[in-house]
Order: structure tokens, then sequence, then C-alpha cells
């Protein structure tokens, strides 16, 4: 699992250190960027949502706690990094998952990482089996929401408005009724596995399609779905696609 890592800093020197010494201790973290400027940094938190932050406290234009407050839901692990001991209180009241003291200490820095993904985890744990408690609460399987891990956390999806799926290159396009389409990490074949081979069914072996959003067919080899999706089947599929249509009225 990787982590998407921001860091906030005014000295660009505690900033270049504290990269230097992410890349090389945790190998587990992305840093997806880096700011001296708290207000900038605050758009891009909202825009990129890190999942962990590593945030100075005493910076000259805003503290590490008022840049906190700009955040109603603050959904992201923070560790605080600064010069002064006697912010550690604070950092606490603040539900801070660590604290490092500048110059930053290799064992510190990797305890305090550790826990920032314990945590991380742990909150993808229990919203998976939040959701498993409500699947379990579903009668019909169209009805039930499936959890696809995305660059940013994690993203529940209801069968019924899943169009289709699309592999390339070990991730897989997930396109959706509302026109939008979310990219997950897992193979085309995981998905294939995890949905009902009764209302899915792969033409390809690159393609994953609903069934109920089938609109026609044509000799040339390609499906129609709703919403203008034109989607291949391929030679060796084809047969047993056409089986199943004509086994089955949709």
């Amino acid at each position: 699992m990787s982590i998407r890592v921001f860091l906030i800093d005014d000295e660009p020197k505690a900033l270049a250190i504290l990269q230097n010494k992410l890349e090389r201790f945790c190998p587990q973290l992305t840093i997806i960027g880096q700011s001296q400027k708290p207000e900038e940094a605050i758009s891009f938190i909202k825009s990129e949502k890190p999942e962990l932050i590593f945030l100075d406290i005493a910076m000259p234009t805003m503290t590490g706690f008022e840049l906190l407050k700009e955040f109603d839901e603050p959904n992201f692990e923070i560790i605080f990094v600064t010069a002064f001991d006697h912010y550690a209180v604070d950092a606490i009241k603040h539900c801070a998952i660590g604290y490092i003291v500048k110059p930053v200490a290799k064992e510190d820095l990797i305890l305090s990482v550790h826990r920032a993904i314990e945590s991380i985890e742990y909150k993808h744990t229990l919203s998976k089996n939040k959701q498993l408690i409500a699947n379990l609460g579903v009668r019909t399987f169209q009805q039930k929401k499936i959890v696809v891990p995305t660059q940013n956390g994690l993203q529940f999806l209801k069968i019924a408005e899943i169009i289709r799926c699309e592999g390339t290159d070990g991730y897989t396009k997930i396109y959706l009724e509302d026109n939008s389409s979310v990219l997950s990490s897992h193979s085309i074949g995981h998905f294939a596995d995890l949905l009902d081979d009764s209302i899915f069914f792969k033409t390809h072996k690159s393609h994953l399609i609903n069934l109920d959003y089938l609109e026609s067919y044509l000799n040339e080899g390609y499906v129609i779905l709703e919403g203008k999706h034109q989607v291949p089947v391929s030679r060796n599929k084809r047969s047993d696609f056409l089986n199943l249509l004509r086994n089955n009225e949709r």
C-alpha cells in the first residue's frame, strides 16, 4: 500500500532534508508535493487529498494549527515537525499521529510513519467492514456495493450503476451510469471474479460488461451499451455470448 504524502514547512532547507530522509527510510510513502506557503498548501490538500501530511507548526503567516482549522473534516493523518518542544501538548490535543522535533532523527521518523500507516489502514479496514455489514442486509446482488481502492482511497460503487469495466496495463477503468469513471489499481480479472457472471459478461480479455445496459449486438463483433459505449466481443467469446443472449430474456 503506497501512502500519498504532502510536506509543509516555510524553510526550504528543512523541506529538502525531510524529503531526503523520507525517500531513504520510508519507501512505502509517495511524496506528491510540498509547499512553503500554508495558504497554497490548503488549496493543494483540498484538491489532491493526500493521506498523510508532514506539517511544521511555527510558520510566519499561519501556524500549523491555524492551517488545520481550515478543514471541516481533516480526513488525513498528520505528523507535526517542529523545532519547538513546548508545542507538544497542543499537538496531542489536536490528535496528531506523530510529533518529530528538528533535527529529524531517523528512528523518530520511522516510528511516526509506521503509526500513521497503521491508522490509515485501520480507517480503510473499518470502511470496508461497514460496507460488508451494509451488503449483508441487501437482498439482491444489484443493490449491493463493491469497494474499489483508488489513488485517493476507497470508493463504494453501486453494482447496478456499473456499465462496464475496461482493463489496461494492470489497471481497470470502471464506467458508471452517471457518465463518470473510476480508475482502480486492480486488474480486470479481479472484477470479473468479483462481479456476478449472470449479470456481467467478459466479452474480451480487457472488457467486462453489465448485461442490463446492453442495447444491441453488431455482426462485426461489437456490442452497444447504454450511453453509446461500444465494446468489442472477441472471436472466441462470440458463441458463448450469443448463446447467453438466446437463453436469457433481458
